[in-house]
Protein backbone atom coordinates (compact mmCIF):
# COMPACT_ATOMS: atom_id res chain seq x y z
CA UNK A 1 0.00 0.00 0.00
CA UNK A 2 2.88 2.64 0.90
CA UNK A 3 4.81 1.69 -2.33
CA UNK A 4 1.65 2.21 -4.81
CA UNK A 5 0.87 5.76 -2.40
CA UNK A 6 4.60 6.91 -3.38
CA UNK A 7 4.26 5.74 -7.00
CA UNK A 8 0.45 8.07 -6.98
CA UNK A 9 2.50 10.70 -5.46
CA UNK A 10 5.41 10.89 -7.90
CA UNK A 11 2.60 10.55 -11.16
CA UNK A 12 0.80 13.54 -9.37
CA UNK A 13 3.31 15.82 -8.85
CA UNK A 14 5.00 14.78 -12.32
CA UNK A 15 1.58 15.68 -13.73
CA UNK A 16 1.21 18.53 -11.79
CA UNK A 17 4.87 20.05 -12.62
CA UNK A 18 4.23 21.89 -15.88
CA UNK A 19 1.50 24.32 -14.07
CA UNK A 20 3.57 24.85 -11.23
CA UNK A 21 6.91 25.57 -13.32
CA UNK A 22 4.51 27.96 -15.30
CA UNK A 23 3.10 29.43 -12.38
CA UNK A 24 6.68 30.82 -11.07
CA UNK A 25 6.83 32.11 -13.99
CA UNK A 26 4.05 33.88 -14.24
CA UNK A 27 4.84 35.20 -10.31
CA UNK A 28 8.22 36.12 -11.59
CA UNK A 29 6.88 38.23 -13.90
CA UNK A 30 4.21 40.13 -12.29
CA UNK A 31 6.51 41.02 -9.67
CA UNK A 32 9.25 42.36 -11.67
CA UNK A 33 6.39 44.34 -13.84
CA UNK A 34 5.17 46.05 -10.88
CA UNK A 35 8.32 46.99 -9.65
CA UNK A 36 9.55 48.41 -12.84
CA UNK A 37 6.90 50.32 -14.55
CA UNK A 38 6.83 53.73 -13.04
CA UNK A 39 10.84 54.29 -13.45
CA UNK A 40 10.07 53.24 -16.76
CA UNK A 41 7.58 55.97 -17.58
CA UNK A 42 9.94 58.24 -16.00
CA UNK A 43 12.49 57.83 -18.23
CA UNK A 44 10.99 57.50 -21.95
CA UNK A 45 8.49 60.53 -21.25
CA UNK A 46 8.49 62.74 -23.92
CA UNK A 47 9.44 66.84 -24.22
CA UNK A 48 6.89 68.78 -23.68
CA UNK A 49 4.22 69.69 -26.21
CA UNK A 50 6.07 66.80 -28.80
CA UNK A 51 5.88 63.06 -29.12
CA UNK A 52 9.69 63.15 -29.20
CA UNK A 53 11.30 61.38 -26.19
CA UNK A 54 13.64 63.40 -24.14
CA UNK A 55 16.80 60.60 -23.31
CA UNK A 56 16.65 60.39 -27.35
CA UNK A 57 17.30 63.93 -28.26
CA UNK A 58 19.77 63.32 -25.23
CA UNK A 59 21.94 61.04 -27.13
CA UNK A 60 21.33 62.73 -30.74
CA UNK A 61 22.74 65.99 -29.45
CA UNK A 62 25.76 64.15 -27.62
CA UNK A 63 26.69 62.11 -30.61
CA UNK A 64 26.58 65.23 -33.48
CA UNK A 65 28.44 67.65 -30.70
CA UNK A 66 31.24 64.91 -30.23
CA UNK A 67 31.30 64.06 -34.01
CA UNK A 68 31.70 68.07 -34.54
CA UNK A 69 33.99 68.63 -32.25
CA UNK A 70 36.83 65.85 -32.90
CA UNK A 71 36.35 66.59 -36.96
CA UNK A 72 34.33 63.64 -37.80
CA UNK A 73 36.83 61.20 -35.89
CA UNK A 74 34.87 57.72 -36.90
CA UNK A 75 35.70 58.62 -41.03
CA UNK A 76 39.01 60.20 -40.60
CA UNK A 77 40.48 57.73 -38.31
CA UNK A 78 38.54 54.27 -39.57
CA UNK A 79 41.25 53.03 -41.51
CA UNK A 80 43.84 53.54 -38.69
CA UNK A 81 41.52 51.65 -36.38
CA UNK A 82 42.19 48.58 -38.53
CA UNK A 83 45.70 48.89 -38.08
CA UNK A 84 45.41 48.88 -34.70
CA UNK A 85 43.10 45.66 -34.24
CA UNK A 86 45.36 43.54 -36.37
CA UNK A 87 48.41 44.87 -33.77
CA UNK A 88 50.30 46.70 -36.02
CA UNK A 89 51.11 49.04 -32.93
CA UNK A 90 50.86 46.23 -30.37
CA UNK A 91 54.16 46.31 -27.67
CA UNK A 92 53.44 43.00 -25.31
CA UNK A 93 55.14 44.71 -22.88
CA UNK A 94 52.59 47.38 -21.89
CA UNK A 95 50.08 47.90 -18.97
CA UNK A 96 46.89 45.98 -19.48
CA UNK A 97 45.80 42.66 -19.80
CA UNK A 98 43.89 41.86 -22.69
CA UNK A 99 45.09 43.07 -26.26
CA UNK A 100 43.38 45.80 -29.03
CA UNK A 101 41.65 42.52 -30.51
CA UNK A 102 40.24 40.75 -27.58
CA UNK A 103 38.97 44.56 -25.72
CA UNK A 104 37.24 44.98 -29.30
CA UNK A 105 35.77 41.20 -29.14
CA UNK A 106 34.86 41.70 -25.13
CA UNK A 107 33.11 45.04 -25.98
CA UNK A 108 31.38 44.15 -29.17
CA UNK A 109 30.28 40.51 -26.97
CA UNK A 110 28.70 43.01 -25.13
CA UNK A 111 26.92 44.67 -28.13
CA UNK A 112 26.61 42.43 -30.99
CA UNK A 113 24.17 40.15 -30.32
CA UNK A 114 20.39 39.98 -29.36
CA UNK A 115 20.27 43.86 -29.76
CA UNK A 116 20.97 42.93 -33.47
CA UNK A 117 18.51 40.36 -34.12
CA UNK A 118 15.98 41.01 -31.45
CA UNK A 119 16.09 44.86 -31.13
CA UNK A 120 16.16 45.32 -34.60
CA UNK A 121 12.76 43.71 -35.13
CA UNK A 122 11.43 45.61 -32.12
CA UNK A 123 12.43 48.97 -34.37
CA UNK A 124 10.71 47.53 -37.29
CA UNK A 125 7.91 46.42 -36.15
CA UNK A 126 7.12 49.26 -33.69
CA UNK A 127 9.08 52.06 -35.98
CA UNK A 128 8.31 50.88 -39.27
CA UNK A 129 11.30 50.34 -42.20
CA UNK A 130 12.18 54.22 -41.92
CA UNK A 131 13.62 52.82 -38.29
CA UNK A 132 16.50 51.21 -39.91
CA UNK A 133 17.51 54.30 -41.30
CA UNK A 134 17.77 56.03 -37.94
CA UNK A 135 19.41 53.25 -36.22
CA UNK A 136 22.00 53.50 -39.17
CA UNK A 137 22.82 57.35 -38.73
CA UNK A 138 22.91 56.63 -34.76
CA UNK A 139 25.36 54.12 -35.18
CA UNK A 140 27.44 56.24 -37.56
CA UNK A 141 27.70 59.74 -35.41
CA UNK A 142 27.42 57.09 -32.32
CA UNK A 143 31.15 56.23 -33.13
CA UNK A 144 32.71 59.55 -32.42
CA UNK A 145 31.15 59.49 -28.72
CA UNK A 146 32.41 55.67 -28.39
CA UNK A 147 35.55 57.08 -29.28
CA UNK A 148 35.69 59.90 -26.37
CA UNK A 149 34.50 57.30 -23.99
CA UNK A 150 36.87 54.87 -24.70
CA UNK A 151 39.72 57.13 -24.71
CA UNK A 152 39.34 58.40 -21.37
CA UNK A 153 38.43 54.72 -20.00
CA UNK A 154 42.38 54.13 -20.83
CA UNK A 155 43.59 57.11 -19.46
CA UNK A 156 42.33 57.34 -15.69
CA UNK A 157 42.15 53.26 -15.60
CA UNK A 158 43.58 51.81 -12.16
CA UNK A 159 46.18 48.85 -12.87
CA UNK A 160 46.50 47.58 -9.81
CA UNK A 161 49.87 45.63 -8.38
CA UNK A 162 48.76 41.87 -9.48
CA UNK A 163 48.74 43.54 -13.49
CA UNK A 164 44.65 43.44 -13.53
CA UNK A 165 43.12 46.49 -14.34
CA UNK A 166 40.07 48.55 -13.48
CA UNK A 167 38.93 51.54 -15.33
CA UNK A 168 35.26 53.11 -16.69
CA UNK A 169 33.21 56.10 -16.54
CA UNK A 170 33.41 55.83 -12.95
CA UNK A 171 37.50 56.03 -12.48
CA UNK A 172 37.13 59.43 -15.34
CA UNK A 173 34.83 60.85 -13.41
CA UNK A 174 36.74 61.39 -10.63
CA UNK A 175 40.42 61.62 -11.84
CA UNK A 176 39.69 63.91 -14.86
CA UNK A 177 37.24 65.79 -12.75
CA UNK A 178 40.30 66.34 -10.11
CA UNK A 179 42.26 67.32 -13.12
CA UNK A 180 39.98 70.03 -14.33
CA UNK A 181 39.32 71.65 -10.97
CA UNK A 182 35.65 70.45 -11.17
CA UNK A 183 33.44 69.21 -8.24
CA UNK A 184 31.32 66.11 -8.05
CA UNK A 185 33.09 64.00 -10.14
CA UNK A 186 32.76 61.46 -6.68
CA UNK A 187 29.21 61.72 -6.63
CA UNK A 188 28.58 61.00 -10.41
CA UNK A 189 31.27 58.44 -10.02
CA UNK A 190 28.87 56.80 -7.48
CA UNK A 191 25.45 57.16 -9.30
CA UNK A 192 26.47 55.55 -12.42
CA UNK A 193 28.56 52.83 -10.85
CA UNK A 194 24.54 51.80 -9.29
CA UNK A 195 23.37 52.44 -12.66
CA UNK A 196 25.87 50.14 -14.22
CA UNK A 197 25.07 47.53 -11.96
CA UNK A 198 21.46 48.20 -12.74
CA UNK A 199 22.30 47.80 -16.37
CA UNK A 200 23.76 45.17 -16.10
CA UNK A 201 21.41 43.32 -14.66
CA UNK A 202 18.64 44.58 -17.24
CA UNK A 203 20.02 44.91 -20.87
CA UNK A 204 22.93 43.13 -20.13
CA UNK A 205 21.65 40.07 -18.13
CA UNK A 206 17.49 39.59 -18.36
CA UNK A 207 17.07 40.54 -21.81
CA UNK A 208 19.73 38.22 -22.91
CA UNK A 209 18.32 35.24 -21.11
CA UNK A 210 14.46 36.20 -22.02
CA UNK A 211 14.87 36.43 -25.84
CA UNK A 212 17.62 33.35 -25.91
CA UNK A 213 14.52 31.24 -24.21
CA UNK A 214 12.29 32.98 -26.52
CA UNK A 215 14.10 31.17 -29.44
CA UNK A 216 14.20 27.83 -27.60
CA UNK A 217 11.07 27.61 -27.29
CA UNK A 218 10.31 28.73 -30.66
CA UNK A 219 12.03 26.14 -32.12
CA UNK A 220 11.11 23.19 -29.41
CA UNK A 221 7.89 24.84 -27.98
CA UNK A 222 6.91 26.23 -24.68
CA UNK A 223 8.32 24.83 -21.63
CA UNK A 224 9.06 27.14 -18.43
CA UNK A 225 11.32 30.07 -19.01
CA UNK A 226 13.33 29.38 -15.46
CA UNK A 227 14.57 26.25 -16.50
CA UNK A 228 16.71 27.83 -19.63
CA UNK A 229 17.72 30.63 -16.83
CA UNK A 230 19.24 27.81 -14.41
CA UNK A 231 20.84 26.34 -17.58
CA UNK A 232 22.28 29.97 -18.51
CA UNK A 233 23.24 30.70 -15.11
CA UNK A 234 25.12 28.09 -14.15
CA UNK A 235 27.32 28.10 -17.69
CA UNK A 236 28.05 31.47 -17.31
CA UNK A 237 29.02 31.65 -13.83
CA UNK A 238 31.33 28.98 -14.55
CA UNK A 239 33.05 31.12 -17.59
CA UNK A 240 32.35 35.18 -14.82
CA UNK A 241 34.53 33.48 -12.37
CA UNK A 242 37.33 33.43 -14.23
CA UNK A 243 37.73 37.42 -14.50
CA UNK A 244 38.63 39.46 -17.59
CA UNK A 245 41.09 36.92 -19.14
CA UNK A 246 38.59 34.10 -19.01
CA UNK A 247 36.03 35.91 -20.87
CA UNK A 248 37.98 37.83 -23.33
CA UNK A 249 39.36 34.28 -24.20
CA UNK A 250 36.27 33.46 -24.90
CA UNK A 251 34.74 36.13 -26.65
CA UNK A 252 37.48 36.75 -28.86
CA UNK A 253 37.07 33.17 -30.23
CA UNK A 254 32.88 33.21 -29.96
CA UNK A 255 32.16 36.57 -31.34
CA UNK A 256 33.90 36.86 -34.47
CA UNK A 257 32.43 33.40 -34.95
CA UNK A 258 28.85 34.47 -34.54
CA UNK A 259 29.24 37.28 -36.35
CA UNK A 260 30.92 35.85 -40.04
CA UNK A 261 27.92 33.43 -39.60
CA UNK A 262 24.98 35.80 -39.11
CA UNK A 263 26.37 38.15 -42.05
CA UNK A 264 27.25 35.59 -44.00
CA UNK A 265 23.40 33.86 -43.59
CA UNK A 266 22.53 37.25 -44.14
CA UNK A 267 24.14 37.82 -47.24
CA UNK A 268 23.05 34.26 -48.72
CA UNK A 269 19.34 35.82 -48.00
CA UNK A 270 19.67 39.10 -49.62
CA UNK A 271 21.55 37.33 -52.72
CA UNK A 272 18.27 35.09 -53.24
CA UNK A 273 16.35 38.30 -53.33
CA UNK A 274 18.03 40.44 -54.96
CA UNK A 275 15.79 41.64 -56.98
CA UNK A 276 14.08 42.93 -53.88
CA UNK A 277 17.23 45.33 -52.44
CA UNK A 278 16.42 48.41 -54.09
CA UNK A 279 12.85 48.22 -53.02
CA UNK A 280 13.62 47.42 -49.46
CA UNK A 281 15.60 50.19 -49.13
CA UNK A 282 13.48 52.43 -51.03
CA UNK A 283 10.87 51.28 -48.03
CA UNK A 284 13.38 52.35 -45.37
CA UNK A 285 14.28 55.87 -46.50
CA UNK A 286 10.81 56.28 -47.48
CA UNK A 287 9.49 55.37 -44.20
CA UNK A 288 12.69 57.50 -42.37
CA UNK A 289 10.96 60.62 -43.83
CA UNK A 290 6.99 59.93 -43.96
CA UNK A 291 6.51 57.71 -41.46
CA UNK A 292 5.56 54.53 -43.71
CA UNK A 293 2.88 52.96 -41.53
CA UNK A 294 4.15 54.46 -38.35
CA UNK A 295 1.84 55.19 -35.38
CA UNK A 296 3.49 58.71 -34.54
CA UNK A 297 4.40 58.79 -38.17
CA UNK A 298 8.17 60.04 -38.68
CA UNK A 299 8.93 61.11 -35.12
CA UNK A 300 8.08 57.01 -34.10
CA UNK A 301 10.61 55.78 -36.91
CA UNK A 302 13.33 58.32 -35.47
CA UNK A 303 12.57 57.52 -31.88
CA UNK A 304 12.60 53.54 -32.41
CA UNK A 305 15.83 54.01 -34.15
CA UNK A 306 17.60 55.79 -32.12
CA UNK A 307 16.29 53.90 -29.11
CA UNK A 308 17.35 50.48 -30.64
CA UNK A 309 20.46 51.92 -31.35
CA UNK A 310 21.55 53.17 -28.41
CA UNK A 311 20.68 49.41 -27.20
CA UNK A 312 22.54 48.36 -29.76
CA UNK A 313 26.02 49.83 -29.70
CA UNK A 314 25.56 51.40 -25.84
CA UNK A 315 27.83 54.39 -27.51
CA UNK A 316 27.17 57.10 -24.69
CA UNK A 317 26.16 54.49 -21.90
CA UNK A 318 29.76 54.29 -20.91
CA UNK A 319 29.74 49.93 -20.85
CA UNK A 320 32.29 49.90 -23.35
CA UNK A 321 34.58 51.78 -21.84
CA UNK A 322 34.99 49.38 -19.14
CA UNK A 323 35.83 46.34 -21.58
CA UNK A 324 38.41 48.65 -23.54
CA UNK A 325 40.00 49.80 -20.40
CA UNK A 326 42.11 46.74 -19.66
CA UNK A 327 43.87 46.90 -22.96
CA UNK A 328 47.45 46.67 -23.18
CA UNK A 329 49.00 50.03 -24.32
CA UNK A 330 50.11 53.32 -23.46
CA UNK A 331 48.52 55.16 -25.29
CA UNK A 332 44.68 55.97 -24.58
CA UNK A 333 43.82 57.53 -27.81
CA UNK A 334 44.66 54.01 -29.48
CA UNK A 335 42.05 52.44 -27.96
CA UNK A 336 39.72 55.01 -28.48
CA UNK A 337 40.31 54.61 -31.96
CA UNK A 338 39.60 50.94 -31.54
CA UNK A 339 36.59 51.61 -30.09
CA UNK A 340 34.63 53.42 -32.97
CA UNK A 341 34.66 50.55 -35.05
CA UNK A 342 31.98 48.94 -32.47
CA UNK A 343 29.18 50.75 -34.05
CA UNK A 344 29.92 50.29 -37.40
CA UNK A 345 30.41 46.55 -37.04
CA UNK A 346 27.10 45.97 -34.90
CA UNK A 347 24.50 48.96 -36.18
CA UNK A 348 25.57 50.21 -39.66
CA UNK A 349 26.23 46.57 -40.92
CA UNK A 350 24.40 43.74 -38.87
CA UNK A 351 21.69 45.93 -38.19
CA UNK A 352 21.05 46.98 -41.24
CA UNK A 353 21.15 43.59 -42.62
CA UNK A 354 18.71 42.17 -40.35
CA UNK A 355 16.18 44.98 -40.91
CA UNK A 356 16.49 44.26 -45.26
CA UNK A 357 15.69 40.37 -44.51
CA UNK A 358 12.55 41.47 -42.35
CA UNK A 359 11.40 43.53 -44.94
CA UNK A 360 12.05 41.73 -47.87
CA UNK A 361 10.84 38.36 -46.81
CA UNK A 362 7.38 40.49 -45.71
CA UNK A 363 6.68 38.67 -42.46
CA UNK A 364 4.94 41.79 -41.23
CA UNK A 365 2.16 43.25 -42.38
CA UNK A 366 0.42 46.82 -41.58
CA UNK A 367 -2.60 47.45 -39.52
CA UNK A 368 -4.64 49.53 -40.74
CA UNK A 369 -6.68 50.72 -38.43
CA UNK A 370 -3.33 50.64 -35.95
CA UNK A 371 -0.89 52.25 -38.23
CA UNK A 372 0.98 49.53 -36.79
CA UNK A 373 3.16 46.31 -38.56
CA UNK A 374 1.75 42.82 -36.89
CA UNK A 375 2.80 39.37 -37.93
CA UNK A 376 1.97 38.79 -41.61
CA UNK A 377 -1.44 36.29 -41.58
CA UNK A 378 0.66 33.63 -43.25
CA UNK A 379 2.74 32.91 -40.14
CA UNK A 380 -0.62 31.97 -37.76
CA UNK A 381 0.59 34.17 -35.11
CA UNK A 382 -1.21 37.82 -35.54
CA UNK A 383 -0.67 39.76 -33.18
CA UNK A 384 -3.59 42.05 -33.16
CA UNK A 385 -1.96 44.76 -30.03
CA UNK A 386 0.84 45.28 -32.80
CA UNK A 387 3.37 43.88 -30.11
CA UNK A 388 6.14 42.60 -31.58
CA UNK A 389 8.15 39.48 -30.15
CA UNK A 390 11.69 39.98 -31.15
CA UNK A 391 13.79 37.36 -31.61
CA UNK A 392 10.78 35.52 -32.90
CA UNK A 393 10.01 37.65 -35.84
CA UNK A 394 13.50 37.59 -36.74
CA UNK A 395 13.29 33.95 -37.12
CA UNK A 396 10.14 34.13 -38.80
CA UNK A 397 12.04 36.07 -41.56
CA UNK A 398 15.18 34.03 -41.64
CA UNK A 399 12.75 31.03 -41.88
CA UNK A 400 11.37 32.27 -45.12
CA UNK A 401 14.13 32.12 -46.78
CA UNK A 402 15.57 29.46 -45.25
CA UNK A 403 13.55 26.89 -43.28
CA UNK A 404 15.89 25.23 -41.44
CA UNK A 405 17.33 28.49 -39.95
CA UNK A 406 15.81 28.41 -36.78
CA UNK A 407 17.23 25.82 -35.23
CA UNK A 408 20.56 27.33 -36.39
CA UNK A 409 19.81 31.18 -35.00
CA UNK A 410 18.78 29.31 -31.54
CA UNK A 411 22.26 28.33 -31.42
CA UNK A 412 23.63 31.48 -32.47
CA UNK A 413 20.74 33.51 -30.17
CA UNK A 414 22.01 31.41 -27.12
CA UNK A 415 25.83 32.13 -28.46
CA UNK A 416 24.87 36.05 -28.27
CA UNK A 417 23.41 35.84 -25.38
CA UNK A 418 26.10 34.02 -23.63
CA UNK A 419 28.62 35.90 -24.81
CA UNK A 420 26.73 39.59 -24.12
CA UNK A 421 25.96 38.20 -20.70
CA UNK A 422 29.85 37.51 -19.24
CA UNK A 423 30.61 40.67 -20.97
CA UNK A 424 28.28 42.20 -18.84
CA UNK A 425 29.08 40.79 -15.72
CA UNK A 426 32.44 42.36 -15.89
CA UNK A 427 30.83 45.85 -16.33
CA UNK A 428 28.93 45.17 -13.67
CA UNK A 429 31.75 43.46 -11.17
CA UNK A 430 33.87 46.62 -12.24
CA UNK A 431 31.13 49.16 -10.55
CA UNK A 432 30.76 46.75 -7.74
CA UNK A 433 34.49 46.88 -7.00
CA UNK A 434 34.47 50.93 -7.31
CA UNK A 435 31.54 50.46 -4.53
CA UNK A 436 32.44 48.00 -2.15
CA UNK A 437 36.00 47.60 -2.79
CA UNK A 438 38.03 44.31 -4.65
CA UNK A 439 38.22 40.45 -3.07
CA UNK A 440 37.04 37.36 -4.01
CA UNK A 441 34.67 37.20 -1.53
CA UNK A 442 33.17 40.88 -2.33
CA UNK A 443 33.00 39.88 -6.19
CA UNK A 444 31.48 36.43 -5.86
CA UNK A 445 28.30 38.11 -4.58
CA UNK A 446 27.77 39.65 -7.27
CA UNK A 447 28.37 37.25 -9.66
CA UNK A 448 25.56 34.94 -7.57
CA UNK A 449 23.47 37.87 -7.95
CA UNK A 450 23.86 38.61 -11.76
CA UNK A 451 23.42 35.08 -12.55
CA UNK A 452 19.81 34.84 -10.47
CA UNK A 453 18.96 37.52 -12.81
CA UNK A 454 19.49 35.50 -15.48
CA UNK A 455 16.70 33.46 -14.30
CA UNK A 456 14.53 35.95 -13.39
CA UNK A 457 15.14 37.36 -17.30
CA UNK A 458 14.22 34.01 -18.75
CA UNK A 459 11.06 33.61 -16.87
CA UNK A 460 9.86 37.35 -17.43
CA UNK A 461 7.74 38.59 -19.90
CA UNK A 462 9.47 40.80 -22.92
CA UNK A 463 7.85 44.02 -22.55
CA UNK A 464 8.67 44.76 -18.92
CA UNK A 465 12.26 43.15 -19.60
CA UNK A 466 12.67 45.56 -22.86
CA UNK A 467 11.83 48.75 -20.72
CA UNK A 468 13.08 48.02 -17.66
CA UNK A 469 16.79 47.17 -19.92
CA UNK A 470 16.27 50.34 -22.03
CA UNK A 471 15.80 52.65 -19.12
CA UNK A 472 18.64 51.18 -17.03
CA UNK A 473 20.71 51.35 -19.98
CA UNK A 474 20.04 55.12 -20.85
CA UNK A 475 20.15 56.00 -16.84
CA UNK A 476 23.75 55.07 -17.48
CA UNK A 477 24.20 57.53 -20.59
CA UNK A 478 22.81 60.49 -18.57
CA UNK A 479 25.80 60.37 -16.03
CA UNK A 480 28.07 59.57 -18.72
CA UNK A 481 27.58 61.98 -21.49
CA UNK A 482 27.52 64.78 -18.54
CA UNK A 483 31.14 63.78 -17.31
CA UNK A 484 31.95 63.13 -21.19
CA UNK A 485 30.77 67.29 -22.06
CA UNK A 486 33.26 68.23 -19.56
CA UNK A 487 36.05 66.22 -20.07
CA UNK A 488 36.09 65.88 -24.08
CA UNK A 489 38.97 68.59 -24.04
CA UNK A 490 41.28 66.63 -22.46
CA UNK A 491 40.46 63.83 -25.31
CA UNK A 492 41.28 66.76 -27.91
CA UNK A 493 44.77 67.39 -26.30
CA UNK A 494 45.15 62.97 -26.26
CA UNK A 495 44.14 63.21 -29.84
CA UNK A 496 46.14 66.07 -31.13
CA UNK A 497 49.43 64.78 -29.26
CA UNK A 498 48.68 61.00 -30.67
CA UNK A 499 48.14 62.10 -34.17
CA UNK A 500 51.33 64.88 -33.85
CA UNK A 501 53.36 61.73 -33.21
CA UNK A 502 51.79 59.59 -35.50
CA UNK A 503 52.63 61.33 -38.18
CA UNK A 504 56.10 62.40 -37.20
CA UNK A 505 57.35 58.45 -36.84
CA UNK A 506 57.81 58.80 -32.68
CA UNK A 507 54.88 56.18 -32.40
CA UNK A 508 55.76 52.98 -34.89
CA UNK A 509 54.45 50.18 -35.83
CA UNK A 510 55.76 47.46 -33.70
CA UNK A 511 57.87 44.97 -35.12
Amino acid sequence: MQTYFRAALAVYLLSALPAAAQGIDETINQMFADYTGWYVSLIFAPLPGTNFSWIAMWLVVAALIFTFYFGFIQFKGFVHSIKLVKGDYSDPNDAGEVSHFQALATALSGTVGLGNIAGVAVAVGIGGPGATFWMVVAGLFGMATKFTECTLGVKYRNELPDGRVSGGPMYYMVKGFQERGLPGGAFMAILFSVFTILGALGGGNMFQANQAHAQISNVFGDFPGWITGVVLAVVTFAVIVGGIKSIARVTEKVVPFMGIFYVLVSLVILIMNADQILWAFGQIFQGAFTGLGVAGGFTGALIQGFRRAAFSNEAGIGSAAIAHSAVRTKEPVSEGYVALLEPFIDTVVICTMTALVIVITGVLNQDPETGLYIWNAELGRIQTDGAVSGVALTSAAYARALPWFPVLLMIAVVLFAFSTMISWSYYGLKAWTYLFGEGKTKENIFKVIFCLFIVIGASANLGPVIDFSDAMLFTMAIVNIIALYLLMPIVKVELHSYVRRLKSGEIKKYV
